[in-house]
């Protein structure tokens, strides 16, 4: 896979969140042709894949393989808790000629590294030997892991399993992929947070990342993993520091007052505080699916904290979203009617 940045899409909803938007669907793909992005994931987990039906879900992989050809790439995300499920997405998929598809690692029944690489990835590697894999390791959402060594034993037995998103938060498990897989083999930053890490440090060797934050800013995320990629490390930490109070918007942590008088912890995960700041600076992206739902007001601060001061401080991360879908930024980003219906009036 080509070095650089690729787009974990969001879906876009209509209002109601009950149908796909779409126009607007067609409309975000445009805006990250037109911001450079290296290439676009259709329907990842930060797509809500867990909440569309197939028929959604494959109706969002066309619009996106087709608007994205002579363009940038296109990965779909086909993976699934059912082999068979992520067998057939993955056929539809490829009749699509996507460039890669995704595979998470299967959760909920949590099978061991073993049965991921020997009952998962490979009956599809096999079947589809001229398709890129790509494993996704990210046990914070599957509560299982693809180890580095089996991996490597993919990779040995199937070359078209040649590179991994890697989402653990963990270094050592990294550098452990690197050295079980040797220096061809691609690792993709899964984290927009460990992306500089992850491809300055020469034991891990990242070529790039799968972003969530290049929703918003697909141009600086992109030159931000060209940069790295190209060794121009003073570059790349100005625009790091440019974007980086986007990377608190994937999960957003808050501590909240109940009517028992208990602070609890509310954490909003990806995607939902970053749709949220979508649907505050005009683009098309609809609510979330339940059970997903709404930021807390004070949750709902901290997106407005974030946006502000990058476009206070950079306003060139921002204004590409004024200018393709014709929106006053400032106004956006002050006006409290455009926050109306965005947050929960309380707990």
């Amino acid at each position: 896979m080509k070095p650089g940045c690729y787009t974990a899409l969001v879906t876009p909803f209509t209002q109601d969140g009950t149908k796909l938007d779409h126009e607007g669907l067609e409309k975000l793909v445009g805006f990250q042709i037109a911001g450079g992005t290296t290439g676009i994931l259709a329907v990842g987990t930060t797509g809500e894949s867990p909440t569309l039906d197939w028929n959604e879900h494959n109706a969002v992989i066309e619009c996106v393989a087709r608007l994205s050809k002579s363009h940038c790439l296109c990965i779909a995300g086909t993976g699934s808790n059912n082999t068979q499920e992520a067998m057939d997405a993955t056929e539809h998929a490829a009749r699509q000629n996507v460039d890669a598809v995704l595979l998470m690692d299967p959760y909920y029944n949590g099978p061991s590294s073993l049965e991921i690489r020997r009952e998962y990835v490979s009956p599809i590697a096999n079947r589809f030997s001229g398709l890129t894999i790509i494993p996704y390791v990210i046990p914070g959402r599957t509560g299982t892991q693809l180890l580095p060594e089996d991996l490597a034993l993919l990779y040995e037995d199937h070359p078209n399993v040649s590179a991994v998103k890697e989402a653990t938060a963990d270094v050592q498990n990294m550098r452990r992929t690197r050295a079980c897989c040797g220096p061809d083999y691609t690792i993709f930053s899964g984290d927009d947070s460990m992306t500089f890490e992850m491809m300055t440090d020469p034991a891990i060797g990242a070529a790039g990342v799968i972003s969530v934050v290049s929703n918003i800013a697909p141009h600086a995320v992109t030159q931000l993993a060209q940069k790295l990629d190209s060794g121009d490390r003073p570059a790349a930490e100005a625009l790091l520091k440019a974007v980086a109070p986007l990377y608190d918007l994937v999960t957003v942590k808050t501590e909240e007052r109940t009517a028992h008088g208990e602070a609890v912890v509310c954490r909003a995960r990806n995607p939902l505080a970053v749709k949220t700041l979508m649907r505050l600076l005009g683009m098309p992206s609809g609510p979330c699916r339940q059970p997903l739902g709404k930021m807390t007001r004070s949750g709902l601060d901290v997106v407005l904290s974030a946006a502000r001061r990058v476009w206070t401080q950079n306003p060139e991360i921002l204004q590409p979203i004024g200018d393709y879908f014709r929106v006053n930024i400032s106004e956006r980003l002050d006006d409290p009617r455009y926050q109306d219906g965005l947050c929960y009036s309380s707990y």
